[in-house]
C-alpha cells in the first residue's frame, strides 16, 4: 500500500520530468532552428524566439513526415532526432519563405 509520502514524492518526480521535457524541447528546438536558419540563410532575420519556434515546429513536421513513410520520428535527444527535426525545420522555413518572401 503506497503511503502519502511516496505518492507525493512520485508526483514531484513526475512534475520535474514534465518541466525537464519542456526545457529540453526549448533547447532542442532552439538548436535545430538555429542550424536550419543557417542552412536556409535566414539567421539574420530571425532571433532566438523564432529559432525555437521553427525548431519545435520542424521537429513536429519532421516526425510527421517520417511516420508518414513508415519510419520512427523524434525519439529523444539524439543525432537521429536532430536530423529528422532539422529536415522538418528546413522544410518549414522553405514553406514560410514561399508564402512570405523574406
Amino acid at each position: 500500500m503506497p503511503t502519502a509520502r511516496n505518492v507525493a514524492r512520485r508526483n514531484v518526480l513526475n512534475n520535474n520530468q514534465i518541466y525537464m521535457g519542456v526545457i529540453l524541447w526549448i533547447v532542442f528546438g532552439g538548436l535545430v532552428g538555429w542550424v536550419a536558419s543557417l542552412i536556409m540563410k535566414t539567421d539574420g532575420q530571425q532571433g532566438i524566439f523564432l529559432n525555437i519556434v521553427f525548431g519545435v515546429v520542424g521537429a513536429v513536421v519532421g516526425g510527421w513526415a517520417m511516420s508518414f513513410i513508415g519510419q520512427t520520428g523524434i525519439s529523444g535527444f539524439n543525432l537521429y532526432s536532430f536530423v529528422v527535426a532539422l529536415v522538418g525545420a528546413v522544410i518549414f522555413i522553405a514553406a514560410v519563405k514561399m508564402v512570405r518572401p523574406v
